[in-house]
């Protein structure tokens, strides 16, 4: 009689014990990635820095240059929405959305470039799970920073101009929507990025398309014609410039800031689309 010998496969029985990891797992594993780098915070750091100086320095200007204001200008100020102009300046807003922009594409710039995504993957199988718990990661962690940059904006911006009773509150119309649409338009931003890392999985090629994506796309398509203004008016910049103005449009082709925050929506989730499904089915 002949006796069958079975031999184990350590391997195989543990992966079969293992069980599968759960998505909550997921997010908490790239929050340690995401909050483990030095580099992320020092860059999270600077940018706010440098946005909330943007915005502080224009709204002293107006304050220490304030008597050289005829009087109706003065009396004008606040009326005419220039208050709030001044809570979050086009170039703060710009300097963010290029800063945060990269930090998002360098979520998954950096596994691949030191070739850690190969152990992320050979770990967790699933590969659409894990970006969209990196999504997840870089949308809760860029909207709490865009709260916190557009809020001290807010703070520091109309407390300088209250000094010569010019300053708005947030209860005050437009107030909200200018402080809300500066916030999110971080995790736009950085959703963006993100996608065109997984997309196209080098630093410089990325930083160089995240530029022209967020900067001179703008740039190129003017409000001078019908179709350049509708295709200008998809961006997530314009969007932005949009949502903060006081009152209607003044350009050729106006839109509604329904519009303007529907594009904010549509990017952001083709944004994780294009995260989540760029990792399936390819060599890593």
């Amino acid at each position: 009689m002949t006796t069958t010998t079975t031999t184990d496969v350590p391997g195989s029985e543990r992966a079969a014990r293992e069980p599968r990891a759960r998505f909550r797992d997921l997010v908490a594993a790239e929050w340690l990635k995401h909050r483990s780098l030095r580099s992320t915070w020092i860059a999270y750091g600077a940018t706010a820095l440098a946005v909330i100086g943007f915005n502080t320095g224009i709204a002293y200007d107006t304050y220490s240059h304030w008597t050289l204001q005829v009087s109706k200008d003065r009396a004008s100020f606040a009326s005419d929405g220039i208050a709030l102009q001044q809570v979050f300046s086009a170039n703060a807003a710009l300097l963010m959305a290029l800063a945060i922009g990269a930090i998002g594409a360098l979520t998954i710039i950096g596994e691949y470039s030191t070739g850690t995504i190969r152990t992320t993957f050979a770990a967790v199988p699933s590969r659409r799970s894990v970006m969209a718990a990196k999504a997840a990661v870089v949308t809760v962690v860029t909207t709490v920073f865009g709260a916190f940059v557009a809020g001290v904006s807010f703070i520091v911006t109309q407390a300088i101009l209250d000094g010569r009773d010019a300053g708005v509150s947030i209860g005050d119309p437009g107030a909200f929507r200018v402080v809300l649409a500066s916030a999110l338009l971080a995790p736009v931003c950085a959703l963006a990025g993100l996608a065109l890392g997984a997309v196209i999985r080098h630093t410089a090629s990325t930083m160089i398309t995240s530029v022209v994506v967020i900067l001179v796309l703008p740039l190129v398509f003017t409000d001078g014609r019908h179709w350049s203004a509708v295709v200008r008016h998809t961006l997530p910049y314009p969007a932005w410039l949009r949502l903060v103005e006081a009152g209607d449009s003044p350009t050729l082709f106006p839109w509604t800031t329904g519009g303007a925050w529907t594009v904010y929506v549509v990017w952001a989730c083709a944004a994780c689309a294009i995260a989540v499904t760029s990792v399936h089915r390819r060599d890593q």
